[in-house]
């Protein structure tokens, strides 16, 4: 096995505690595997050690890191003979949580062993790929704020989110679809290839990672009446039963808005755009999942 670990030094417990790369280390040795673990320096230095991988002839590339490394490694592997493997150790993990990798001590590492290889969809905004969750609105406020942060992770993230609620307002948006069009007044618009932000936030209870189609969720204004009801129901994955909730199904959307605004890819801030051009690429990254797990 010819693999490569990309280490992102800044992920989650790896900025307190690198222990996981000396366990990468270590599980190389014990395995006899021809692999090597590298680290990132900078915002997306971890595309370009996975295109290196690739280029030299990895078979395997493995991201040690939350999703903003699981996209920047992810991004690189997309059609291409590479399979991706993923222990998830940043502050929400939704690509690991909605594929059943969850322990980046034991079991992110075993499925590396036993696991077996699934062709996942990669979904794209503009020129930006992302395989959990892309949006704009509240959502890609907070994330614009929350990249800035020294100290994230779950309690970092809703201090932020707690903050900009306060200030955020409504948006309108037109969004064209296969059998038309709708202009909405949205708080968010998630565009899910899988079920969850991460933290077990259900945005798209319902989503396939494997079906060719991209669940798109627009949640009404927030307020201090119906924001406990919403965030109960994000948690328990029924989100798309509230009546105000929309929701639409598709492998192309555009979406367009009055004023430029952020959005995001997978948590990360990427531009302020008024137009997003949504599309999908079909089963176009393998990924090592549990053996007797998901179909995702």
């Amino acid at each position: 096995m010819k693999a490569r670990f990309i280490f992102n030094p800044h992920s989650g417990s790896n900025r307190r505690n690198p222990h996981l790369r000396d366990r990468a280390a270590e599980f190389i040795r014990q395995h006899g595997w021809d692999a090597t673990v590298v680290a990132t320096e900078r915002p997306r230095h971890a595309t370009e050690l996975a295109a290196q991988a690739v280029a030299e002839g990895c078979t395997l590339v493995v991201a040690i890191g939350g999703d903003g490394t699981m996209n920047e490694v992810a991004s690189a592997l997309v059609d291409t003979p590479a399979c991706f493997g993923l222990i998830p150790c940043g502050s929400g993990n939704g690509l690991g949580r909605h594929l059943g990798i969850r322990d980046p001590q034991r079991d992110a590492f075993q499925i590396l062993l036993e696991g077996r290889p699934l062709a996942i969809d990669t979904g794209m905004v503009n020129a930006d790929p992302f395989f959990c969750v892309a949006g704009t609105g509240f959502e890609a406020q907070i994330a614009s704020r929350f990249a800035s942060l020294t100290s994230r992770g779950f309690s970092g993230y809703l201090r932020t989110g707690v903050q900009t609620w306060r200030s955020y307002r409504p948006e309108r948006y037109t969004i064209h679809h296969s059998r038309g069009r709708d202009t909405i007044e949205a708080f968010t618009l998630a565009i899910s290839n899988s079920s969850q932000y991460g933290n077990n936030a259900y945005i798209a209870p319902g989503a396939s990672m494997s079906d060719g189609l991209l669940d798109l969720t627009a949640v009404p204004g927030i307020g201090l009446l119906n924001a406990v009801p919403l965030l109960w129901r994000l948690f328990n994955g029924s989100l798309d039963r509230v009546a105000t909730v929309r929701t639409w199904q598709e492998d192309h959307f555009v979406v367009e808005r009055e004023k430029p605004g952020w959005i995001h890819t997978d948590g990360e801030p990427r531009a302020e755009v008024s137009r997003l051009e949504i599309t999908v690429r079909p089963r176009s990254l393998r990924i090592m999942v549990p053996p007797g797990g998901t179909t995702a």
